[in-house]
């Protein structure tokens, strides 16, 4: 069963247009946060930050 000629420039837009998705919604996963959730991301990254100064001793 021959499945006939293949198109090589058809297989190779293909794979590009599939990793440029795959890009694409990686990118979306790591930057594609709203405004609110990065002003929450930031707000606890300060009271950790502060949290964690708090426990720091002076011995110096």
């Amino acid at each position: 069963m021959s499945a006939g000629p293949v198109n090589l420039n058809r297989v190779r837009k293909q794979k590009a247009r599939a990793a440029k998705q795959a890009r694409a919604a990686e990118n979306a996963a790591r930057f594609g946060r709203s405004k609110a959730q990065k002003a929450r991301e930031a707000a606890e990254a300060e009271k950790a930050r502060r949290a964690l100064d708090q426990h720091l001793r002076d011995d110096a």
